[in-house]
């Protein structure tokens, strides 16, 4: 007999998909409501101690409807905040913690009244009884004031309300089975769409056994050998083998999200079936010159939730690869905002491709994923692992300037005396701190400062409330979230965390909650999947990331050889070079201008040059005014928009008779994550060994790294300094068929310490001057070998 196939979905999610309506509007919906949650636990414990002997908390329910016709399950579950009898009277007790002044609320928010009219049928279905009451308790998370509805309600009526909720929700449940039999079948005949290249298979192997066994793998592998398709392969396996319910193809930057769409639609082509969508930030999709939600302003905010569920249902049963452009199409098509569509299509999809934040930013991550600590069978493919560490480090630090409270005051004048007072005890506290710094200084605490930051916070939540409109609310509203991360920072911090404050150059004053080591809070959110891959080709070396990333040492890591013919590339390293500071001079920069000269003419073809700053680059660019080169100059310009990005990629593309020669800043937008094979890139000349410019928070870094590693230098400066170099150099030898060469600028690279980070694919280099530099890019373009 055939198993019936089981749907399974939370009261919360049902009837929230189910019931909404209406507009978007983050007027009225927006910062509050957005924090209720993480301080909603501590209010529920609070309330629920208060209600007696004769309260149950956390009654765990579950209901299974079948739908009959397709012999489906649905099981529908949660926990009811509270269970209690009096006079009895059943109540089901849903608690809900708000920031709002419980004044302005007049009758329970819908979707609340329907979680505890769930789990008041639940309870009748459960005990036998003819009724039940609802009841919602709301509390103002400041002031911890409380305000009670409730309802009567009988059996016969939950149930017929229960009914016809469950019934619009079945045709996704068969959508849901249907899809997922079609997909795993799919999977069960699919092989791996190319001959595999020499390390390929076994990391695909690797790939598989971790997930397996619900671990997290670091891989190190060259560039070139096609680690989004070795991990998305395995990872989609492991679906068909219901080890995992969703893929999570996570990037640090727009374009390494083109590869993993690509991988997928490889895959697809060889008979794969499975959705996937990309997730784009919301003022790259916003249709709308400016992005406000709400239906004054934008026409697809307005009726949203009326149609944005048919939105979803049309274009998963038309399409399997939702890209930007697609999402865009439809959300035109249905009216509705392309962000919000593009996060209800997540929903449904087997795999999202997104950015880091949507997983393990406390700010912007997937509620409807991660919130209240939730966690599901997900996989993490993390790719180009190694930004992680600083966008991490970003992610889970705050700081607050000492002005904002002035300007944030002035433009609030007159509205709110206690706001008003209150940001001024905050400006005063921090000229106090200002006045006793010097540059900068660490601190043991800032709980004075907290204090008055939090009541701040209190007041301005009621001022948001009472005054929707009115001019620069935009900077209030800036202000009222940096207060917001600031709160949630403080209480995380622990010994990964460092406090200083500083006076910058600018005049400013900021105090600092920096997160040195991100590992416990990104491990907390790996935590709430099943398996993480982090691969990178830059991951060296790998206890460095280990401690950053994961916190654990004994977490699996693989090093993939590189599969390609070592005889295709010529890595060279200067000793009579430096980019030191100290040694930074004409006569410096006319050697660095030398080798770019004697590389370039050494074979036509395209080359790129990475330089520690744009101020360097500058001053090369000078020198080559006097003496031009005998190539065609491209320079990297500062904060270049995507359309001069695509301009800069496209004289890659061009025929020419002489060399190209593109200067780039290492570390920029140009030194990873492009792919030009084969000819559109023979060579790369990387000038300086990448270490971070000297300043407060590196400083900061070292010192938390000499007192926990004793390696503090190395933590702080060498090993990311080292890492921008390999990324930069890997933009060359991208497939088997590539010949290029690269130069490292610096002689610095030949101290033992640098040596000792070279890739194994580094073993062999030349060590070159500018007086036998050219004869050995002779020997090598003519196959003389090394």
């Amino acid at each position: 007999m055939e198993q019936k196939k089981q749907v399974r979905i939370s009261v919360r999610a049902l009837v929230e998909f189910v019931l909404r309506s209406g507009d978007i509007d983050n007027r009225r919906s927006g910062a509050a409501q957005k924090d209720a949650m993480a301080a909603g636990t501590r209010i529920h414990k609070k309330i629920q101690k208060r209600m007696g002997g004769n309260y149950r908390a956390e009654v765990p329910l579950k209901y299974a409807a079948l739908d009959e016709e397709e012999d489906i399950e649905l099981l529908v579950e949660g926990r009811a905040d509270g269970i209690f009898e009096e006079d009895g009277i059943v109540t089901i007790d849903e608690i809900k913690g708000v920031y709002m002044d419980l004044e302005r609320l007049t009758e329970p928010v819908a979707v609340h009244m329907a979680q505890a009219m769930c789990y008041g049928y639940f309870y009748c279905c459960d005990r036998n009884l003819d009724g039940v009451r609802i009841q919602l308790t709301y509390c103002n998370l400041e002031t911890e004031e409380i305000r009670r509805f409730h309802e009567d309600r009988s059996k016969e009526e939950l149930e017929a309300w229960f009914r016809s909720v469950i019934h619009e929700y079945f045709k996704w449940a068969r959508y849901l089975c249907h899809h997922e039999l079609q997909r795993n079948q799919s999977i069960s005949g699919l092989e791996f769409p190319f001959p595999y290249r020499e390390g390929q298979r076994d990391l695909a192997v690797a790939v598989y056994k971790t997930i397996s066994r619900k671990k997290r793998l670091f891989i190190q592998a060259p560039t070139g050998i096609g680690k989004t398709l070795s991990t998305i392969f395995p990872a989609v396996q492991a679906m068909g083998a219901g080890k995992a319910s969703k893929v999570f193809y996570l990037t640090a930057k727009t374009i390494t999200r083109t590869v993993a769409e690509e991988a997928f639609r490889i895959l697809r082509s060889r008979g794969l079936v499975f959705t996937a969508v990309t997730i784009t930030a919301k003022e790259k999709l916003c249709p709308m010159e400016k992005a406000e939600c709400n239906p004054e302003a934008c026409p697809y905010a307005k009726g949203h939730f009326d149609r944005v569920n048919e939105a979803v249902f049309d274009i998963l049963h038309l399409e399997q690869e939702m890209d930007r452009e697609t999402v865009l199409r439809y959300a035109e098509k249905y009216r509705v905002c392309p962000f919000e569509f593009c996060l209800d299509i997540s929903s449904w999809t087997d795999g999202i491709i997104c950015d880091y934040n949507y997983v393990f930013d406390p700010n912007v991550r997937l509620k409807r994923y991660f919130a209240d600590g939730a966690s599901g069978d997900y996989l993490f493919l993390v790719d180009e692992a190694h930004n992680l560490v600083s966008r991490a480090r970003e992610m889970y630090s705050a700081s607050v300037y000492k002005e904002d409270f002035l300007e944030v005051k002035r433009i609030i004048k007159g509205k709110s005396p206690r706001l008003e007072r209150q940001l001024d005890r905050c400006n005063k506290l921090l000229l106090s701190m200002k006045r006793e710094c010097g540059d900068w200084q660490l601190l043991e605490d800032v709980t004075g400062l907290a204090a008055g930051i939090m009541t701040a916070f209190s007041y301005m939540e009621t001022f948001m409330e009472e005054f929707p409109e009115f001019p620069e609310r935009e900077t209030v509203l800036d202000f009222y979230f940096c207060l917001r991360d600031f709160l949630n920072v403080y209480e995380e911090l622990d010994g990964h965390y460092r406090i200083y404050e500083e006076n910058r150059e600018d005049g400013s004053f900021l105090v600092r909650l920096f997160c040195v080591d991100p590992s416990r809070l990104l491990s907390r959110c790996m935590d709430q999947g099943a398996s993480t891959i982090l691969f990178s080709a830059t991951l060296l070396p790998v206890r460095y990331y280990k401690t950053l990333l994961s916190g654990n040492q004994e977490d699996y890591a693989v090093y993939v050889n590189s599969p390609f013919p070592e005889e295709n590339r010529l890595l060279m390293v200067a000793e009579d070079v430096s980019s030191r500071y100290t040694r930074r001079s004409p006569s410096e920069y006319r050697k660095v201008a030398d080798y770019i000269r004697i590389v370039t003419q050494s074979r036509p073809g395209n080359y790129m040059v990475f330089f520690p700053s744009y101020q360097y680059m500058g001053e090369i660019e000078e020198i080559l005014e006097e003496e031009p080169l005998k190539a065609d100059l491209l320079v990297q310009g500062q904060g270049m928009g995507e359309a001069e990005k695509a301009e800069f990629l496209e004289e890659f593309e061009k025929e020419r008779s002489h060399s190209l020669a593109a200067f780039c800043v290492m570390g920029g937008v140009f030194s990873e994550g492009i792919d030009l094979k084969e000819e559109r890139l023979i060579g790369v000349i990387v000038v300086g060994t990448g270490l971070p410019m000297v300043c407060v928070e590196q400083e900061v870094l070292k010192g938390y790294f000499d007192e926990t590693e004793e390696k503090g230098f190395d933590f702080s400066y060498q090993y990311p300094g080292m890492n921008k170099v390999l990324q930069a150099a890997g933009r060359v030898i991208r497939t088997p068929g590539d010949r290029g060469v690269i130069l490292l600028l610096d002689d610095r690279f030949l101290r033992r310490d640098h040596l000792e980070l070279f890739p194994r694919e580094w073993e062999h280099f030349q060590v070159v001057n500018r007086g036998n530099a050219a004869r050995c890019l002779e020997d090598f373009w003519n196959g003389r070998g090394l």
